[in-house]
């Protein structure tokens, strides 16, 4: 996906200029596919620029949704992209840091889309680096954090490189946060998966299922599976 100055969607559109996270298609998936129903609080960590929140908002109609980040141009981009949609009343960009977070208020739906790297060095002063490295916000903090923070049946939706899955079971073990469903995200069809979308949830009444997604066949075009999951966002589908 490039990587524009401003991104417009079909009911909304973000500036991602300053933020060291830009629109990628993992936040869009994760947008997308993180189930909504029914919640009135949402948490997204790591907003970047808001485009998560920004979906979740268009997809709820109810939900009143806090975007933190601990960079502060993401802030200030994230809070621009929140004031000029349509769903402005119900969104709020701040400059927190997750794990510092007060265990009140809860959230029904917690999402994000978090640092990637495990390992090697960090260079300094490289925001884009930080707002990908586990130094800042490792899946053990996330999801143990998230545990305490959820409401009752309250669940944590996020996006992982496929190589974290036995990260983020054990994680989810001690935190007794169940994975719930697990979706393989397969780039080109013949590919191995390179993502993977979770949901994790205290809601016994959710029963645990396993699945793939396919984004693109072999000739580049998209996948009607992809397309009907976000064809409600990106303009061209």
């Amino acid at each position: 996906m490039a990587r524009e100055r401003v991104f417009r969607f079909k009911q909304f559109e973000v500036i991602n200029d300053r933020t060291a996270m830009k629109v990628g298609t993992d936040g869009v998936l994760l947008g997308a596919w993180c189930p909504v129903e029914g919640a009135t609080r949402v948490l997204d960590v790591g907003t970047g620029c808001g485009v998560i929140a920004l979906m979740i908002a268009q997809r709820n109609g109810i939900a009143a949704i806090d975007g933190i980040d601990i960079d502060w141009d993401a802030i200030d981009e994230a809070t621009i992209n929140f004031e000029r949609s349509p769903w402005h009343d119900r969104l709020k960009a701040q400059a927190l840091d997750f794990n510092l977070l007060p265990a009140e208020p809860r959230y029904d739906l917690i999402v994000s889309n978090p640092p990637f790297f495990t390992n090697g060095v960090l260079p300094t002063g490289d925001a884009r680096t930080v707002a990908r490295h586990t130094s800042t916000l490792t899946y053990q903090s996330l999801i143990g954090r998230s545990s305490r923070l959820l409401a009752e049946n309250g669940s944590l939706a996020l996006i992982s490189p496929a190589e974290a899955e036995p990260l983020i079971i054990e994680a989810s073990t001690f935190a007794s946060l169940p994975v719930k469903r697990l979706v393989r995200v397969i780039p080109v069809e013949g590919a191995a998966p390179k993502r993977i979308l979770w949901l994790l949830s205290l809601n016994d009444g959710v029963s645990y299922a396993e699945g793939s997604l396919t984004i693109a066949h072999r000739d580049n075009s998209f996948t009607q599976e992809y397309i009907h999951l976000t064809r409600d966002f990106y303009l061209k589908m």
